[in-house]
């Protein structure tokens, strides 16, 4: 989390776990817990599955301004953004902002 602290970054996640499910995660960020399907996922743009009343992997980079940089979406294990992979997308966002691009 330094890392994101950093870059001025704040990250947060979103689950349909329940509060008791959510606080075994010991996450050093906070997280939004008992989220819907799908009016949740709706609400954010998320992919869901109704079977398994899951949300399915979603992340976001937002900007300052809060509209959304990057998307990424996984319905499966293999896909998933990683801490590394965030960082690297964040540095260089603002890599290239600070080249004018």
């Amino acid at each position: 989390m330094e890392e994101f602290k950093k870059e001025d970054t704040a990250v947060v996640a979103l689950s349909v776990d329940p509060l008791d499910k959510a606080k075994e995660m010991a996450a050093t960020f906070p997280i939004g817990y008992d989220l819907k399907v799908p009016q949740d996922a709706d609400k954010v743009g998320a992919y869901w599955e109704e079977r398994r009343g899951i949300i399915h992997a979603t992340n976001f980079t937002l900007g300052p301004d809060r509209t959304v940089l990057q998307a990424c979406f996984s319905t499966g294990p293999i896909g998933r953004i990683t801490a590394a992979d965030a960082l690297s997308s964040i540095r260089g966002t603002k890599k290239r902002k600070a080249q004018g691009g």
